[in-house]
């Protein structure tokens, strides 16, 4: 004995068959116009490798007639030159001192050590004793005790007063200088300072010294010349 059918299938299959001839009658007024294929599947093997082909591929306009254009290229890229025509100058001197490259610092021996050396008598301008020891401060002409000097034709005994400024600076103060172990035996150039003043700057910069040639002090004796400090300036 067959089973009786749901009451609500015969709806659905009436419904099913309206949509169907409703599809039917679209292709029909369309011409009977064919659907696109489906796109090509690709393998998994194969597509990373599709992808990243597809990613670095240039961009580009696919509508027929369009290609692409340069946008201001006069004003973005740089005009062609004659290597030829191109001629190199000088180069403009520096806007200050800050634009120079520093001295480089001369090293200093590893056996020299920082001494102190106490109550020292200067015996020339830019020469002193201490403690046993001769030292000429190094990177300066001494000025010799015996030296005269000419100002507006009047000779002065510039040697002897500029012995005299640099014993009234010291006033019996300790110096610290750079020092070999054995300088007792002999005298010796070395850098000393007095307190935070390095003494080679101040002797030459108030014109009680002059630089030595390769020394670091030319600039300050040229500042002494122009303003007739010390030994460059009047009788004092």
């Amino acid at each position: 004995m067959s089973q009786a059918n749901p009451p609500g299938r015969p709806l659905l299959a009436s419904a099913l068959g309206g949509l169907g001839l409703l599809a039917g009658m679209v292709l029909i007024a369309e011409g009977g116009r064919r659907l696109p294929p489906d796109p090509p599947s690709i393998a998994p093997a194969q597509g990373a490798d599709h992808l990243k082909a597809a990613s670095h591929a240039p961009l580009h306009d696919a509508r027929p007639g369009r290609s692409a254009r340069k946008v201001a290229a006069d004003l973005i890229a740089p005009p062609p030159l004659d290597p030829s025509g191109i001629e190199r100058t000088e180069p403009r001197p520096p806007l200050g001192e800050l634009g120079l490259a520093p001295r480089p610092k001369t090293p200093m021996p590893r056996d020299w050590r920082e001494t102190l050396l106490f109550r020292p008598v200067a015996t020339s301008s830019a020469v002193f004793e201490a403690m046993g020891r001769t030292v000429a401060i190094s990177g300066t002409v001494d000025i010799d005790p015996d030296r005269t000097c000419t100002f507006d034709n009047t000779d002065w005994s510039c040697g002897q007063r500029a012995r005299a400024a640099f014993n009234a600076w010291l006033r019996g103060r300790a110096l610290k200088c750079f020092l070999p172990p054995d300088a007792d035996r002999f005298a010796i150039a070395a850098p000393c300072a007095l307190g935070k003043q390095d003494v080679g700057a101040w002797l030459v910069s108030n014109g009680w010294a002059m630089a030595a040639p390769t020394g670091i002090y030319g600039k300050a004796e040229m500042a002494a010349r122009n303003a007739r400090m010390g030994i460059f300036g009047p009788p004092q």
